[in-house]
């Protein structure tokens, strides 16, 4: 045992697992610590890309919002006892934000999840998430990833077919995302070579 390892107290998972109770009252847990499947799942440390994206993102959701929702980055989203993942943003019901010390969102109240896809992340933002996300009832999805040519960001746009509780995919956007729903959003995606 290394004499860094000696110094960590993990915390030993209880028999039936993690519940959303613990995710938002354990204490010293590392930040945008996740709950999937009753297992916390620590995110590791972001590159550039990550940060600018959602950056751009949410100033420019931001921009054409209506006054009945509101745009936040990096909050809880709580489907059930045993899930309360962070999506990178999140587009919610104004109704929804009762305090500046709120820690989590119903996902009863989200519209809008959106994931940019970390190396680490890619098998949760492409599968896991997006799967829990339709089958809980949000009626949009994005998937954010960097083209490694320019180093841009393209947006997979989902809606949610209310029938099968399943994304179909609505589009792929390169330079510009351009969309009616769940507003009107008009991002120059190119931009993010100035941020």
């Amino acid at each position: 045992m290394s004499a860094e390892s000696a110094h960590h107290h993990w915390p030993v998972p209880p028999r039936d697992g993690y519940t959303v109770d613990d995710l938002l009252t354990l204490p010293d847990l590392p930040p945008h610590t996740e709950l999937i499947d009753g297992s916390l799942v620590f995110v590791s440390p972001q590159r550039v890309f990550h940060s600018i994206a959602i950056d751009l993102l949410v100033s420019g959701l931001r921009r054409t919002v209506p006054p009945l929702l509101r745009v936040v980055r990096e909050m809880t989203v709580v489907i059930d006892k045993r899930n309360g993942p962070e999506p990178d943003i999140a587009v919610v019901r104004a109704g929804a934000v009762r305090s500046r010390e709120q820690t989590y969102f119903q996902v009863r109240d989200v519209m809008l999840a959106v994931e940019v896809v970390s190396p680490d992340s890619e098998a949760r933002d492409h599968d896991t998430k997006p799967h829990k996300y339709a089958t809980a009832g949000i009626p949009y999805f994005w998937r954010v990833e960097m083209i490694s040519a320019d180093e841009r960001p393209v947006v997979h746009v989902f809606e949610l077919d209310k029938e099968t509780r399943a994304y179909r995919s609505t589009g792929v956007h390169h330079d510009r995302l351009k969309l009616s729903v769940p507003f009107d959003i008009d991002i120059d995606l190119t931009e993010i070579d100035r941020l």
